[in-house]
């Protein structure tokens, strides 16, 4: 975890797993995990044990329930750093107002807030 190179334990395994093609690289894949989620609010847990490493992988990228794919995507956009309709409907294909229909439909089911009132109304995901 500390960015240096593994050791392998056992080079012929190794091998095999490399030419079936369920490994891409030796000793890459814990810089590989945390790179990924570099950005993600949710960190995934390295319990480190004498003879293993058990990683439980957070999902990050998942679908809201009981809400349209347009909301889903509104939802994806939204950060914690709170947000304007307007820079939301710049990221998305959508006009102001139905990006304005789609963070209500996400307030209601609680997968939002609202911050503020009139124009500088923002929005964020709820936590």
């Amino acid at each position: 975890m500390a960015g240096q190179l593994s050791i392998l334990r056992n080079s012929i395994i190794a091998n095999i797993f490399f030419r079936l093609g369920l490994i891409e690289q030796f000793g890459t894949g814990i810089q590989r995990i945390i790179a990924a989620y570099a950005d993600s609010k949710t960190q995934p847990p390295f319990l480190i044990y004498k003879n293993s490493i058990k990683i439980v992988l957070p999902v990050v990228k998942m679908k809201l329930q009981g809400v349209s794919e347009d909301a889903n995507e509104v939802y994806s956009i939204l950060q914690n750093t709170p947000l304007s309709s307007s820079s939301i409907s710049q990221e998305t294909s959508f006009s102001k107002n139905k990006v304005l229909n789609l963070l209500e439909e996400l307030l209601q089911k609680g997968y939002a807030v609202k911050l503020g009132n009139g124009r500088g109304t923002k929005y964020c995901r709820s936590k």
